[in-house]
């Protein structure tokens, strides 16, 4: 039972439940990107080079015999894909330099000052108390 009890602690730990949030989000961006990129930003760049369908695109190695289906090289994939990696990595690239502009601003900022310690705390409402209270006339300052 105590290997069980131990999965669960390392699970629940707040850094692996980071991870698992960051890694379902990123999933969910790069759909998001691959959607972008070949439904949208794809077929215009085909229409410009003269109606190039991107995913189309492709280099036939052995031509299809019979029921053997052809074997080709798919570089229309492969550069949809690059497309798809670069819009990732300047997105994250943009969120980095965003947390470390965020990060520079906060070690710029000075740090407030520490409290005094209570003992000089109350020695200076005890000096305070004195300089308000008038002189008797037995007392010589």
């Amino acid at each position: 039972m105590g290997m069980v009890k131990e999965f669960k602690e390392f699970t629940m730990k707040g850094n692996m439940m980071d991870m698992a949030v960051g890694i379902v989000i990123g999933a969910a961006f790069g759909k998001i990107v691959s959607s972008v990129v070949a439904d949208v930003l794809m077929p215009p760049l085909g229409l410009l080079l003269g109606g190039v369908n991107f995913a189309a695109l492709k280099f036939t190695l052995k031509e299809a015999v019979g029921d053997t289906a052809a074997v080709t090289l798919n570089y229309g994939a492969f550069l949809q894909t690059l497309v798809d990696f670069v819009i990732v990595a300047f997105a994250i690239f943009l969120m980095i330099r965003g947390i470390n502009s965020m990060r520079k601003k906060q070690q710029e900022a000075p740090a407030a000052p520490a409290p005094p310690p209570n003992q000089e705390v109350l020695l200076a409402e005890i000096r305070d108390l004195l300089k308000t209270r008038p002189l008797s006339a037995g007392s010589s300052r």
